[in-house]
C-alpha cells in the first residue's frame, strides 16, 4: 500500500507543473509578439532598404556596350550590384566606382559570382574591375528602377545602388550617399545563400 502524498507535497509538484506550462506559453508569447510587431534581431537585418514589392526586370534584356545581351541566368546563381548614374554625374560617379571596386574585392572567394551593372556611359577616371559590366544606356531599364533620381529628403550629390538577385529582381535599394561597407554587409549575407 502507498503512502499518501503530503499535501505540502503536492501543492509544491502542482505549483512546478503550472510554472513550467507558464514559462512554455509565456516564451511562445513573447516570440509571437516580437515576431508581429516586426522586431528582427540586428543579425538579420539589411541596411538598404528592402523593396516589397521587387522591381522585375526579367522582361528587359539589357544590351553591354560591345552591343551583346546580358543575360540574367538565374542557374548560375550570380548576384548584381546595379548603379544608373545621371548623365552628368562626375566626381560622384568616379568616387562611386572606387568603392564598389573596393566592395568587390572584400567578396574575397565570392566576387565571381558577382556583377557590378553600370547603366549608361562611365565616366573619366572610374575604377573597372572584372566583375565590370557597362551597359547601353536604356531609358526603359533606368526607369523600372525605383526612385533611380532619388527620393524626397535623400542627397542630391550621389547616386543610388541597387541589389539585383539572381533571377533578375531588384530586391534592394541604397540611397544616395550610402555607406558601401553597408552594401558589402547584405550582399555578404545573400552570397552565403547560394
Amino acid at each position: 500500500m502507498t503512502s499518501p502524498v503530503p499535501r505540502a507535497q503536492r501543492d509544491r509538484n502542482r505549483l512546478l507543473l503550472v510554472l513550467i506550462v507558464v514559462l512554455f506559453l509565456g516564451s511562445a508569447v513573447v516570440a509571437g509578439a516580437l515576431r508581429f510587431s516586426g522586431w528582427r534581431p540586428a543579425g538579420m537585418q539589411n541596411h538598404g532598404e528592402l523593396l516589397d514589392p521587387p522591381a522585375d526586370l526579367r522582361a528587359r534584356t539589357p544590351r553591354l556596350v560591345d552591343g551583346s545581351a546580358y543575360a540574367w541566368q538565374p542557374v548560375e546563381r550570380r548576384w548584381r550590384i546595379l548603379v544608373a548614374p545621371p548623365a552628368d554625374c562626375a566626381e560622384a560617379c568616379v568616387e562611386l566606382s572606387r568603392e564598389l571596386d573596393l566592395v568587390w574585392q572584400l567578396f574575397g572567394r565570392n566576387a565571381d559570382h558577382v556583377d557590378i551593372l553600370w547603366l549608361g556611359p562611365v565616366p573619366e577616371g572610374a575604377v573597372r574591375n572584372p566583375a565590370w559590366r557597362e551597359l547601353q544606356a536604356d531609358p526603359g531599364l533606368r526607369a523600372t528602377l525605383p526612385r533611380v533620381d532619388g527620393g524626397p529628403g535623400e542627397a542630391d550629390n550621389g547616386v543610388p545602388a541597387y541589389i539585383v538577385d539572381p533571377n533578375g529582381f531588384v530586391i534592394l535599394r541604397y540611397a544616395p550617399g550610402f555607406d558601401p561597407g553597408h552594401l558589402r554587409a547584405d550582399m555578404a549575407k545573400l552570397l552565403r545563400l547560394r
